[in-house]
């Protein structure tokens, strides 16, 4: 490790922009400015006020950092981030024995965050890259472990072919560290999975219910729940909002000249959306850049499908007003009318012969039979567009029979979902057969001679 101090998050050019947004007195530098200087109650004081520091170079509010990572009074905390992030960004005003009592509390609670989740695995390596320069704990058996094993040995991959589905505020971790590592090891991360990391953009965008929620400090998008009918859910968690839109922000630092992320850009830059709360301003100021240009997220299809891990997700419009359908994680959900659904899968299929399928603007979304039996058919009719069933045999081949067409295989993805295309003009009859029923039974007619 060779970087200076600040090595995690703060690159110089990062740094330059937010010192400029303070002499500018941006808006998001006013609001968290507000909030420190108003003793507000900071959810994460550590990376908050390190982070102000950082930016400013207020030592007072450097030195409330210090004291809160040290367990000064009763502020002792174990958060392993925020006392790496703290031990990186206040490195100027902390004096010899208050470095080395830090770093002894990091590295303790490293060895005891054995967790296999993101947020475990960033925390680690966070750690490690802030006290690199200590020469009794070696960083590079610990990088090594992470980037070398657990990274390209199976995460990365996982991710790759849909055998990992993080949710999207589960993503910001991860974002965490690829800034990390790239800043520090000068390593793309993306590399291994390129696919994955191809369509995320597109996934941070629709991968959230058309309807803002309206809070007192500002609105907020809300990411996809799983298990969306459980009562305790039945309010938005913000902070996993808030969480959600960080992870934009960070992906477009990441690679601002990526186009995807320009759609993503334009998704994230309303005002309305700013995070003003006292979780999320501090998040919004060190991520987002008001100065990117972004394209049009209108421009976006409205029917997401990833064929690795299923992933589908289908909206009749861009306006807050649409219909949406979602399935991620074996969770199928719809919301229509400004309410959510969680569809009961083996209730819609159940017995139907011939589904009825949930339109969602252009799209036809029909639940297949999950108990998909040989020689059995599922017929619908469609008037062009996509037509979606979900509910199949997962990674199975299926016929699909279609008016004036000649019979085709096609293979459900990781979920059980194909995927029918259909010009727009066109209204035909289709007949979705298993393969290998359709398969046997032409091998039963050959053998009486039928054609």
């Amino acid at each position: 490790m060779y970087t200076e101090h600040p090595r995690l998050i703060l690159t110089p050019q990062r740094l330059r922009l937010l010192k400029r947004e303070r002499e500018r007195q941006s808006r998001r530098w006013r609001q968290f400015d507000l909030l420190v200087k108003g003793s507000a109650s900071l959810p994460e004081p550590g990376f908050a006020l390190a982070l102000y520091y950082a930016v400013s170079g207020d030592e007072t509010e450097g030195k409330r950092a210090v004291q809160w990572a040290l367990g000064v009074g009763s502020t002792a905390t174990d958060d392993l981030r925020q006392l790496s992030l703290v031990y990186d960004w206040c490195q100027p005003i902390l004096g010899p024995q208050q470095s080395a009592a830090l770093a002894a509390k990091i590295h303790q609670l490293a060895q005891k965050r054995t967790g296999d989740g993101m947020p475990d695995r960033r925390d680690r390596i966070l750690a490690t890259i802030a006290t690199a320069d200590d020469p009794t704990h070696p960083e590079e058996a610990v990088l090594s472990d992470l980037i070398e094993h657990w990274w390209r040995g199976g995460f990365a991959r996982s991710l790759g072919n849909g055998g990992t589905k993080p949710t999207l505020p589960e993503i910001y971790p991860l974002l965490e560290i690829l800034h990390a590592i790239r800043d520090n090891l000068k390593i793309d991360l993306r590399d291994v999975s390129p696919g994955y990391f191809a369509y995320l953009p597109k996934y941070l965008v629709i991968g959230n219910y058309p309807a803002s929620y309206r809070a007192p400090e500002n609105d907020f998008r809300i990411p996809m729940y799983l298990g969306s009918m459980d009562a305790s859910k039945a309010q938005p968690d913000l902070k996993r909002a808030a969480l959600g839109r960080a992870a934009g922000l960070s992906m477009v630092a990441y690679d601002t000249n990526g186009l995807e992320n320009q759609f993503l850009q334009g998704w994230l830059i309303q005002d309305r959306f700013s995070l003003m709360t006292s979780y999320g301003a501090p998040y919004e100021f060190l991520w987002a850049n008001p100065y990117q240009p972004g394209l049009s997220y209108f421009q976006l299809p409205l029917v997401f499908h990833d064929q690795n891990s299923g992933a589908l997700f289908v909206r009749s419009a861009w306006d807050e007003d649409a219909d949406w359908f979602g399935l991620y994680g074996g969770e199928a959900e719809l919301f229509r009318g400004g309410r959510l659904t969680v569809v009961d899968q083996a209730t819609a299929t159940a017995g139907a012969t011939t589904p009825t399928p949930v339109q969602i603007g252009e799209t036809s979304v029909i639940f297949g039979r999950a108990a998909f039996q040989l020689q059995t058919t599922v017929q619908f009719s469609t008037e062009g567009g996509t037509a979606l069933v979900i509910g199949l045999k997962p990674q199975y081949p299926y016929l699909v029979e279609t008016d004036d067409e000649e019979m085709r295989e096609i293979a459900t993805d990781r979920a059980g979902t194909l995927v029918l295309e259909y010009p727009s003009s066109r209204t035909a009859g289709v007949r979705v057969h298993s393969g290998a029923g359709a398969n046997a039974e032409s091998e039963g007619n050959r053998g009486k001679g039928g054609a």
